[in-house]
């Protein structure tokens, strides 16, 4: 099991960094406000008719411009579910949905989330998961990374206020990449057995006599930019563990390869970006090795189990609970990591049903900020805060000005990067209480004691860090639930935008600095230690005593065997 574990994650790795730095090519010259070769004729003509200025915009007119997009988003998706009975592509003749779940719902497909209180086959219609949510799937990716270009712009740049184009960055994002990238996902689920198809849900009979309704839909589509955009809503209420979605191991390994390919080429994209690429090498590697490391631990907890079952007589302790058997225990324990360090949430397995360390972990990526490799663009963002959070703590150290790529730290960038760090833990930490606090909360809660907590911590965990990945056992379709998840998923993506943009216009506007003997160097094995050791100390730790009060005490009763 040890060799088939090792063989298991260096393969994934490999492949993956090796599918990633021609993407991270790519996407530099995006990063670097350049056309596609070919397609400068297209983007003119495309804005042209659109209405929308090409002009540079400086970092206050990129935020507005950001969040009027998502909040027309917003608003449309929301019309759509509330209407979805009189709307057409509904042969299930579904209605629309209640105004807390639609507005949960929108809420969670705009802010990139994808939580679904819902079960996918029986409330959404074809229209809603092709017109609203998949558009929306597409679009939220786009935004994470168009922040993150004019995040490394400025890094890059030098002495001005420009930061580049919202429209022309969400353009080139969807149609050069995330639309060529899903096409050709969707057609390789299509040929292992995913389903595409607009037809009414089959009426069968079993061998046994027992009528089974088979749903079908537009799945292949969906799951494509489902996980290629680190978005994680899916058709069927068993998400990626459903043979229509997920139907073969060889469709398991790719999609777990699509979660994390555009977060890891965009670290190649950074170093390019910035004319270093041992600073893209050095976020990737300290990725990597906490994303090895989660992994492992993981892996070990679900293999090891239930030491109580070969008590009583069990020839394994392996926890199979909760797991597709096409898949097994290392694949379902890989994905649930990737899934979490990434903004994803897909699921090939049922969380709820892992041990309390082998959930704990999931648990954890999730709130360290989901900067291991993270979402597409919000992880490589999110990780360059905890990078000039770490120049910080060096420069303290070391008794200099800290500096970044020949950027100077100054005040008001700590400020900036603070508030960001701290968004995620305030909703998770105050969410969680307030559920545990009021009966409409706690009326949620099927399991009683510390696995019951978890529940709760892992859903507003989930919510506020834009994961949609759920624990599983609380009942959160509830104007209660739908109400606190949306407005952590609403604050939790768009609230940190502010503080973000800030940095990125000071830095742009400041010239960079040549190295000198003092600058202390922000690449190799000792900045990679710094940066591991700044997200231990500033995510792990504030979550501690929420830890220790869910999955360590639900871990305690094993421990004694």
């Amino acid at each position: 099991m040890v060799a088939e574990a090792f063989l298991l994650l260096a393969c994934f790795l490999a492949i993956l960094l090796l599918a990633a730095r021609p993407l991270g090519h790519f996407m530099t010259g995006m990063v670097l406000d350049r056309p596609v070769a070919g397609t400068a004729a297209i983007e003119t003509q495309f804005w042209r008719w659109c209405g929308v200025s090409s002009s540079e915009m400086n970092w206050r007119q990129y935020l507005c411009a950001i969040l009027l997009f998502n909040l027309i988003g917003l608003l449309f998706l929301l019309a759509i579910l509330l209407a979805q009975g009189v709307l057409p592509l509904n042969p299930q003749r579904l209605p629309g949905l209640s105004w807390h779940l639609a507005l949960n719902t929108a809420i969670s497909f705009v802010s990139n989330t994808n939580w679904q209180a819902y079960a996918g086959e029986s409330t959404m219609s074809y229209f809603s998961e092709m017109v609203g949510l998949a558009v929306q799937n597409f679009l939220s990716a786009a935004t994470g990374i168009a922040v993150l270009f004019a995040l490394i712009r400025g890094f890059a740049r030098q002495t001005t206020d420009n930061l580049g184009n919202a429209w022309r960055d969400l353009t080139r994002v969807t149609l050069w990449v995330l639309l060529p990238l899903s096409v050709l996902m969707a057609l390789f689920l299509v040929s292992q057995g995913s389903i595409q198809n607009f037809s009414p849900y089959l009426t069968l009979s079993t061998l046994e006599g027992v009528h089974q309704t088979l749903p079908g839909g537009p799945v292949a589509s969906q799951e494509a930019i489902k996980m290629l955009g680190t978005n994680g809503g899916g058709l069927f209420n068993a998400n990626s563990a459903h043979p229509f979605e997920n139907p073969t191991a060889l469709t398991n390994f790719v999609q777990m390869l699509s979660i994390l390919i555009i977060p890891a080429a965009l670290c190649f994209s950074f170093g390019e970006a910035v004319q270093d690429r041992r600073q893209g090498n050095t976020l990737l590697w300290a990725m990597s090795l906490i994303f090895i490391v989660a992994a492992v631990l993981v892996m070990a907890a679900e293999v090891k189990g239930n030491p109580h079952l070969t008590a009583f007589g069990a020839d394994s302790a392996m926890n199979w609970e909760g797991k597709e058997s096409r898949f097994g225990i290392l694949n379902s324990s890989l994905f649930a990591v990737i899934t979490t360090a990434a903004s994803c949430g897909a699921v090939n397995a049922m969380h709820d049903s892992f041990t309390a360390l082998g959930g704990m972990i999931p648990l954890w990526l999730m709130q360290l900020g989901e900067v291991v490799f993270g979402g597409v663009g919000s992880g490589l963002y999110g990780m360059l805060m905890n990078v000039i959070l770490a120049v910080f703590i060096a420069g303290l150290m070391i008794g200099r000005t800290p500096e970044y790529l020949g950027k100077k730290v100054g005040v008001a960038e700590m400020k900036m990067a603070a508030l960001y760090i701290l968004v995620t833990p305030a909703l998770v930490l105050l969410g969680t209480a307030l559920a545990m606090m009021t009966d409409a909360g706690r009326a949620g809660i099927f399991n009683p004691g510390a696995h019951g907590f978890s529940e709760v911590l892992y859903a507003v965990s989930s919510a506020a860090n834009n994961n949609g990945s759920a624990f599983g056992g609380l009942s959160a379709n509830t104007p209660f639930w739908n109400l606190l998840l949306g407005i952590a998923m609403l604050l939790g993506r768009f609230l940190p935008f502010i503080p973000l943009m800030a940095i990125a216009g000071s830095l742009a506007a400041r010239k960079t600095q040549p190295e000198s003997v003092g600058t202390l160097p922000t690449h190799g094995a000792l900045f990679v230690a710094l940066i591991i050791g700044t997200i231990m100390l500033v995510g792990a730790l504030t979550f501690v005593p929420a830890l220790v009060l869910g999955p360590v005490v639900d871990y305690w009763p094993l421990s004694t065997h």
